[in-house]
């Protein structure tokens, strides 16, 4: 897509024209439920959402960023490898909303810090760090002390359904149970038990005389096992099944002053069902509300900054990232639960909680190639240089501008740099909220996209990729090869010249790509030159001199499938990708090896010529 060059380009920010003295709001453990209602407010009045994570670390390694020639299964397996490996240290949230081509936006950037603030155990948190990200962090002013004491905790929906059978959560469910039809002998003596027990308790408990001798109302009390829960009187049943629970809850439900509360034990099953009486009707709803109020109260308590991912999911706006696939594995594991096993099941997963993410990465190619362009400020600096597209933004009541701390701006760059886009390349921003939240066609075709080269947001997981960034030529995955084994620093022209007249092969249209230091992916533009070019390094036939002399030098090769194993280990963590191709081959080797030697052990050698026959004994 050609565009004509426009040299002028303005950007302002009402009261704040320097990028470093945007307005964002520090969030910290201290500060979190005040902010937390007033950011639920702006979601709800804003079109869209832009997110920006700080982690402890990424793909620093060149040969394990996704690359072109990554497959959706291949660079998902490098996101989920980062996600399960490195832990967010600050996310920013910006809802905002582009009114007459003004953007209006609310920054919040969140201090978090993963520990048990319950006390039991769950979860055992551990990550790793690297040492450059860091350091990026420390220039901008991070303070780590205040992140580690003041820094938001938090658990994954995963963790918080265990977190809650662990510490044993009481719960009132008495009016969710429903009768049942048909009762056992068993279960008809039970609830009679119960339904008389309770009964004489509750009319102990409102004819009892309050100036009676301290003596005789604790016998009264150790009698007909009452206790206090808070200053109500209660009654513990005790019980050994979730049926006899039911049956409980059910016979409860003929009382209208008591209250039944699920006692469970720490650890998981029930211990008891505890009826508490109330004294009046108003009395009854008052102490409703109070558990109420208690257990949505110990709710936030363990979900923590989870409560912001949940608010963003229920308000299906749509959400806007840069990377989006390392950025969306980090969430899912962090805030949901542990990483599927596949780039499709990862996919519809997400799309259940998000329907609706842009990745301005994406965006960017729509423009034209940008190998060299692999970051916001980089890309803002590239649209400014080219073409005129104002941005006028707005941040009203947010927090004050601090030149030494610049923590959350790139969630209000990914903003600009959205706007920029969409009216660059005339793609319409708006949204309705009809049946649904419903993105414009020119938007909704550039939502949900993952892979490397993505073309539709419903692309399945196929088998042809791109060798480089801006090309559009596709090859698929059986015509690579990867070799390494070569001397360290060789440029791909240099490599080329090597292979030069060593093989057929090398003969026809071929091209190499460096992965790192160690490693090139060659790309054989012929169908079966990869093969045949693999079964002659296999083989023992005769070879050219040129090419002996390589193999005899270290050369080796593998096809694409080695690759991908070496992606899926996450054990393999070396800086080298020659390394770990050469640790997936033995491996291999040894599997193959222990197969055969398992086929040979289940043969066995007939001789017509040994065998007796037992008629001439």
């Amino acid at each position: 897509m050609f565009y004509k060059r426009l040299l002028c380009t303005q950007t302002s920010v009402r009261h704040h024209p320097h990028p470093n003295q945007w307005p964002i709001k520090q969030v910290t453990k201290s500060n979190f439920s005040k902010e937390l209602e007033e950011l639920k407010t702006h979601i709800s009045s804003s079109d869209f959402v832009a997110v920006s994570l700080q982690k402890t670390g990424g793909c620093s390694v060149p040969w394990q960023r996704i690359l072109p020639f990554d497959t959706a299964d291949t660079a998902y397996l490098k996101a989920k490898t980062a996600a399960e490996r490195f832990q967010i240290l600050q996310f920013s949230v910006c809802p905002f909303s582009i009114k007459d081509s003004k953007l209006i936006a609310h920054p919040y950037n969140f201090h978090l810090f993963p520990r048990d603030e319950l006390k039991v155990g769950l979860p055992s948190y551990s990550f790793s760090c690297q040492s450059s990200y860091l350091t990026s962090m420390a220039k901008q002013g991070f303070d780590f002390n205040e992140c580690i004491y003041n820094g938001i905790s938090y658990l994954s929906r995963a963790q918080e359904t265990a977190t809650k059978v662990q510490i044993g959560n009481m719960s009132h469910n008495s009016y969710m149970v429903k009768s049942s039809s048909v009762h056992s002998v068993a279960d008809s003596v039970f609830m009679e038990r119960i339904k008389s027990r309770v009964k004489s308790w509750t009319n102990a408990c409102k004819t009892s005389n309050k100036t009676e001798d301290a003596l005789i109302s604790s016998l009264r009390k150790l009698i007909l096992g009452s206790e206090l829960h808070g200053s109500r009187p209660c009654l513990n049943i005790d019980v050994c099944s979730e049926r006899q629970i039911q049956l409980a809850l059910e016979t409860l439900k003929e009382f209208v002053d008591v209250v039944p509360l699920r006692v469970p034990v720490k650890g998981g099953g029930m211990q008891a069902v505890r009826v508490v009486l109330t004294s009046s009707k108003e009395d009854k709803i008052l102490f409703e509300k109070e558990l109420q109020n208690k257990e949505e109260e110990q709710n936030k308590r363990v979900r923590g900054f989870r409560e912001v991912i949940d608010l963003i999911s229920a308000s299906q706006k749509p959400i806007l990232a840069h990377n989006s696939l390392n950025d969306f594995a980090f969430i899912y594991s962090k805030f949901l639960t542990s990483l599927p096993p596949t780039m499709d099941d990862f996919r519809i997963s997400l799309h259940l909680i998000f329907p609706h993410i842009i990745d301005v990465n994406h965006l960017m190619k729509e423009i034209g190639p940008f190998e060299k362009i692999n970051n916001i400020p980089a890309a803002i600096s590239y649209l400014k240089n080219r073409f005129f597209a104002p941005v006028d933004m707005e941040i009203p009541n947010q927090g004050e501008a601090n030149i030494n701390n610049i923590h959350g701006n790139n969630v209000l760059k990914i903003c600009q740099l959205f706007v920029k886009l969409c009216t660059i390349l005339k793609i319409s921003s708006e949204v309705s909220e009809g049946d649904g939240i419903q993105l414009s066609p020119s938007l909704q075709c550039h939502a949900n996209k993952f892979t490397p080269c993505s073309n539709s947001s419903e692309e399945p997981i196929d088998k042809d990729v791109g060798i480089w960034t801006g090309n559009n030529r596709r090859v698929g995955i059986n015509n690579l090869v990867f070799m390494w084994g070569f001397e360290g620093g060789i440029s791909a022209n240099k490599l080329k010249g090597l292979l030069h007249d060593s093989h057929e092969v090398f003969s026809q249209e071929y091209d190499i790509r460096m992965v790192d230091k160690t490693c090139a992916v060659v790309v054989f533009w012929n169908p079966g030159f990869s093969e045949l070019f693999l079964s002659t390094m296999d083989s023992a036939r005769v070879i050219s001199d040129k090419l002996k002399d390589l193999i005899s030098g270290g050369l080796r090769v593998t096809g694409y499938e080695t690759y991908k194993k070496v992606c899926e280990k996450s054990g393999l963590r070396r800086s080298n990708l020659a390394q770990c191709l050469d640790e997936a081959l033995e491996e291999e080797t040894e599997i193959f090896l222990e197969a055969k030697s398992r086929e040979e052990q289940s043969l066995i050698y007939w001789n017509n010529d040994e065998t007796i026959n037992l008629e001439e004994l």
